[in-house]
């Protein structure tokens, strides 16, 4: 029989050290922690447990998963890295102690995939070796951040360099980012439009190069900057994948790196359940258990199911794109999906905790606000749905069969 739902013994035993390491080590040095990034007090000591974290990771030999060998990673494929992505997101920090966090986790596969060999031992040698961070600068304020050829942030060739002006906000990581890449538009009336864009590596800071500021959010701030760009200057070495690539750039780095958020969502989908069902045991009202009650039940068995199908559904994204397949529209799915079980979950969990899951007592009313930001990050809900509705019709029209959206699986 071919299909086997489980890990081969050394992926087992891979997602076990992980899974040790993120409850013995990380999980305790990160709960006494008073996390409030405003605060440089508190910010030191996160940089310091961080610093601490990762030097523990690569003592046991824990340390970017996801990359190859030549560059100091462990070299597991993408099946592997969900697996490890999952346990790693039951605590704050652990993609920060393995250095396997976004959004440095995409840009280094981007690089890995599109740099020259020159620019891969300039910028992603260092991110590998968590001596430099980095940040995507593609997101602007004045157009829909779904449609990419609608890019005004515009690029000029001077001879050797480019002159760069334009406005992008939502970056994250760019507060003490060494570098960002940076996608503008370097031909206006490219055809087809999705060659308008080119991807720039800007190192910063740099003169043109200005954050305004950290934009708030429901759930605070979290290092997600706008950014002006005035005259900034860029040498032509450093546009990365060649001139026009950079929509395709863009796309080849947001499927995976999409993948990549759904595998660490599952790690807190899992922990909102588990809390949900912890709570349901042990809080009695009107003469019985929680646990005991259908309409409690009822919300149990939803994210169990929406869970199951949420663990599948990455699981064969990871291996399509392990095997080389087409994986664009299966991760489309996954992405919709699994944003919407965090969601759903960790509502309910807070339900059944009552008053205790509103306060911060829980880490369940931060997941929330954060879980929010999960259904339109790498593509909105409605963006997502419309490519899998189309590329569903378009299959039927041109095979007579929906077999290809669904990953072609053998059922």
């Amino acid at each position: 029989m071919a299909i086997d739902f489980t890990f081969p013994p050394e992926v087992e035993a891979v997602r076990q050290k992980f899974r040790d390491f993120m409850q013995q080590v990380v999980a305790p040095a990160e709960k006494d922690l008073h996390i409030d990034r405003g605060d440089p007090e508190s910010r030191r000591q996160i940089l310091s447990t961080i610093f601490d974290l990762r030097q523990k990771a690569q003592q046991g030999g824990l340390w970017l998963p996801h990359m190859p060998r030549e560059f100091g990673g462990l070299g597991y494929g993408p099946t592997a890295v969900a697996a490890i992505s999952a346990e790693s997101a039951r605590t704050s920090f652990g993609p920060f102690a393995i250095n396997c966090q976004a959004p440095d986790e995409g840009n280094m596969h981007t690089l890995l995939h599109f740099g020259t060999d020159e620019q891969k031992e300039r910028f992603l040698r260092p991110l590998c070796e968590g001596r430099a961070r980095s940040c995507f600068a593609m997101t602007e304020p004045e157009v829909a951040g779904s449609d990419p050829t609608l890019i005004q942030t515009r690029a000029v060739r001077h001879g050797d360099e480019w002159l760069i002006n334009g406005h992008k906000w939502f970056i994250s990581g760019a507060k003490g980012a060494n570098f960002a890449i940076l996608i503008a538009c370097t031909d206006p009336e490219a055809d087809p439009p999705q060659a308008r864009n080119s991807a720039f590596i800007v190192e910063t800071p740099s003169e043109g190069w200005e954050i305004v500021r950290d934009v708030e959010t429901m759930s605070g701030g979290h290092n997600h900057c706008e950014i002006r760009i005035n005259d900034l200057r860029v040498p032509h070495r450093n546009i990365l994948g060649g001139v026009g690539n950079g929509h395709r750039l863009g796309q080849v780095r947001l499927g995976p790196a999409r993948l990549a958020h759904c595998m660490r969502w599952l790690g807190q989908i899992e922990t909102a359940l588990e809390m949900m069902v912890d709570r349901s045991t042990k809080r009695f009202a009107h003469g019985s258990l929680l646990s005991d009650k259908q309409g409690i039940q009822w919300k149990i068995s939803e994210s169990m199911m929406e869970l199951y199908a949420a663990k599948l559904m990455v699981l064969h994204a990871a291996y399509l794109i392990e095997s080389g397949a087409d994986f664009r529209v299966p991760v489309s799915i996954c992405k919709h999906h699994v944003a919407n079980t965090l969601w759903r979950t960790v509502d309910r969990a807070i339900q059944v905790h009552g008053a205790l899951g509103y306060s911060k007592d829980t880490p369940l009313a931060n997941m929330l606000l954060a879980a929010r930001w999960s259904r339109f990050a790498d593509g909105a809900d409605e963006v997502h749905m419309m490519r899998i509705a189309t590329s569903t019709i378009d299959a039927w029209r041109g095979e007579g069969s929906l077999a290809g959206p669904m990953g072609r699986l053998p059922l």
